[in-house]
């Protein structure tokens, strides 16, 4: 080797081990906010664990889920914001559980970027161990991967894993569904995690800066607003599946909306007629909608338009679920009834109040 040549090293190349440590130590405090019955390890160890007798299941079947919160990131990023994007990505996931009518158990999180910044990282670990506390879902771990040369700057990218569990034969979706069947929506917290690619092209032609009053909601600036979380259903939900038999599917209305989400609980030869007149669409719709010339269709396609979760109701147990529905505090809208088809698995009327 040359003497004048310097030896290389791993920081000298962009990757600093010590950030990585110091994160570690930074955001051991809020994995361990939350412990809970099962789960009691500290960060570190080459994974985590679960005990699920100590949870209370005698008889159990794992249900898994992953998922990421797609171009939103961008908008944290470009706005500065960092402490909900980690919500985000918890609710994208246990909501997939939760509609299974599994207890999501423990939540492992996937943090990439060109560089670490420990305090952006650490920003988005406590907006991540908040959604796993409100959801009664243990951190037990997780990966932070600095990749200079991948990701450009003060980039980075998300992921979620998340397990839970259900005891054999509660699974969802229930037999049973038929024609008459209610649908109900549940009313969302905004955009959630959904189309964001689409939201930022409304945004550039808009015109509107992040730190702009939202033209949707003055009060707040535009990114502030377009970050507001997605909703976590979990908690609610589980309590209306131990007072009730009469919920017999959950859909999660995430990317594709309702024509891509409602069918994958509905058996051959019924479909979800929905009432596009019960909808009320939040003002963000409408803008994203009027700035954008977007169409009802590729709005119902691309949005969740109000309702982040869709619950199928048995017909003679109607007013015993919606009742369950409304002491957990979900606000449940008839948005429809299932109905006897064998064409499109989704029929709209009505139209949007955009």
């Amino acid at each position: 080797m040359s003497e004048s040549r310097k030896p290389l090293t791993y920081a000298g190349a962009g990757v600093d081990i010590d950030a990585g440590n110091r994160l570690v130590d930074r955001i051991k405090p809020l994995a361990r906010a939350t412990r809970r019955p099962g789960a009691d390890a500290e960060l570190g160890g080459f994974g985590g664990l679960f005990d699920l007798k100590a949870a209370g299941f005698v008889d159990p079947i794992l249900v898994a889920a992953n998922d990421g919160v797609g171009t939103k990131v961008k908008i944290a990023i470009e706005s500065g914001i960092y402490d909900t994007i980690g919500i985000d990505l918890v609710a994208m996931c246990v909501n997939d559980i939760v509609v299974q009518g599994a207890e999501p158990l423990l939540f492992l999180d996937y943090f990439a970027a060109g560089r670490l910044d420990v305090t952006v990282a650490a920003a988005v670990v406590e907006g991540i161990a908040a959604g796993c506390a409100e959801s009664g879902c243990a951190l037990v771990g997780g990966e932070t991967a600095e990749m200079p040369g991948l990701y450009a700057g003060g980039d980075f990218d998300l992921a979620g894993f998340a397990v839970g569990a259900a005891e054999r034969g509660t699974l969802l979706p229930r037999s049973g569904l038929k024609a008459g069947d209610g649908v109900y929506g549940l009313p969302s917290s905004g955009v959630h995690s959904n189309g964001f690619s689409l939201v930022r092209r409304i945004v550039a032609q808009s015109g509107v800066a992040w730190d702009q009053p939202a033209p949707f909601e003055p009060s707040r600036a535009l990114g502030a607003a377009l970050l507001t979380p997605t909703r976590l259903y979990v908690r609610p939900l589980l309590q209306v599946l131990k007072e009730t038999k009469g919920v017999l599917a959950l859909a999660h209305i995430t990317g594709g909306g309702y024509p891509e989400n409602l069918p994958r609980v509905l058996p051959a030869g019924l479909a979800a007629g929905l009432d596009l007149d019960a909808f009320a669409p939040p003002p963000v719709f409408s803008w994203l909608a009027a700035v954008g010339g977007v169409s009802e269709a590729e709005m119902l396609r691309t949005f969740n338009c109000g309702f982040g979760m869709a619950v199928f109701v048995a017909a003679e147990r109607e007013g015993e679920a919606r009742a369950a529905l409304e002491r957990a505090g979900l606000a449940p809208v008839l948005i429809g009834r299932l109905e006897a088809s064998g064409g499109p698995r989704v029929a709209m009327r009505g139209r949007l109040a955009l």
